[in-house]
């Protein structure tokens, strides 16, 4: 099973500068999608008619929309993270349910496109209430996979580095910059900790520094290879546990990229 997650940063645009030639070479079987900001009939004519689509689109014009484009059709769909209010909390969370040939649970995928925030702004007050609810329904997918009702694989644009090894300058970033932030890395140092999921890129990596995953278009942080690792894929331990390999398919050149987030691909032997 490959699963393929990816900020396109406005999906229309990265098709036009070449996302289509990525996805017919590298051929998940589910594809999720952040910050696609469009509506689900469009996306599923951008994405054409081998994929069904389930989508929460972001309810101010034009930001967020998150997507989970796949082979076969969802059992059940939940757009939208349990509790969410505020305007600027949609396009962030969508849940869809498959059942899987030879598996007695059902597998539930996510896909997620955290907040960003600012640092010693009003947006990080936004962002922090936001990870709450992440949070509080994480452990409600733990304790379901713990019962053996569902699998689950949460993946998407994270905003957060978990450690050093995830970005290039921690030094300078570090309590100073949104997503290096101790409060905010303590989010996922709980998930993976008291809740038990499975950082699956990080444990097919070991700890070396990157694989990076997003890149400023400021600069020449993408030549120098000054980036960040945003993007994530998070298991349910008995899911994380047959992961095989993973990728993340950096462009050759700058000019070559359909996103400022790089594709992360891991398959998984079930």
């Amino acid at each position: 099973m490959r699963v393929a997650t990816v900020n396109v940063n406005g999906l229309r645009a990265a098709m036009t500068k070449g996302m289509h030639a990525w996805l017919d070479a590298r051929r998940p079987d589910f594809l999720l999608l952040q910050e696609v900001r469009a509506d689900t009939p469009t996306i599923e004519k951008v994405l054409g008619a081998d994929w069904a689509v389930a989508s929460e689109v972001g309810r101010i014009r034009g930001r967020a929309g998150v997507a989970i484009a796949s082979r076969i059709e969802p059992v059940a769909v939940r757009a939208g993270v349990p509790g969410e209010q505020s305007d600027v909390d949609s396009g962030r969370w969508v849940e869809a349910d498959y059942v899987l040939p030879g598996r007695d649970a059902p597998l539930t995928l996510v896909s997620t496109y955290l907040h960003a925030g600012t640092a010693n702004t009003p947006t990080m007050d936004l962002k922090y209430a936001h990870l709450d609810l992440v949070t509080a329904r994480l452990a409600e997918l733990a304790h379901d996979a713990a019962a053996g009702v569902r699998e689950v694989l949460v993946a998407g644009d994270f905003n957060i580095v978990r450690a050093p090894i995830d970005i290039r300058n921690f030094r300078s970033n570090h309590n100073r910059t949104a997503g290096v932030l101790d409060a905010e890395i303590a989010y996922l140092e709980r998930w993976f900790g008291d809740l038990g999921w499975v950082d699956v890129h990080r444990t097919l990596e070991g700890e070396c520094q990157g694989p990076y995953t997003w890149w400023s278009q400021r600069g020449k942080a993408f030549d120098n290879d000054v980036g960040w690792r945003l993007d994530y894929q998070i298991t349910t331990p008995g899911l994380g546990a047959v992961a095989a390999d993973a990728v993340v398919d950096r462009a050759a050149a700058w000019d070559k990229r359909f996103s400022d987030h790089a594709p992360l691909t891991i398959d998984y032997m079930v």
